[in-house]
């Protein structure tokens, strides 16, 4: 247990230090909130890396865990409005 939460003590900050400069989402409805919300956790190159592989309920899949099981502080309306934005510019 200790040695896990060393590993998230190391790599929580990274998100942070991580320049994402270079990358830039579709335009669309939701864009600012998915920017605003995802990069506080990891890269939006995730976003984009992902995208050959999920679909709409992917997307939800993704978003529910990212709430659910990782403890993301997203409210319901910008959780749909995060997944109706993923699979409008990133599904498959």
């Amino acid at each position: 247990m200790r040695n896990i939460l060393l590993v998230l003590a190391l790599t929580a900050g990274h998100a942070f230090a991580a320049d994402e400069s270079g990358i830039r989402l579709k335009d669309g409805p939701g864009r600012e909130i998915v920017e605003g919300n995802c990069v506080m956790c990891h890269s939006l190159d995730y976003i984009q890396m992902n995208s050959p592989f999920l679909d709409r309920k992917g997307w939800e899949a993704e978003v529910n865990k990212m709430i659910k099981t990782m403890g993301a502080p997203i409210g319901e309306e910008d959780a749909r409005r995060i997944v109706d934005y993923l699979a409008s510019r990133y599904g498959k």
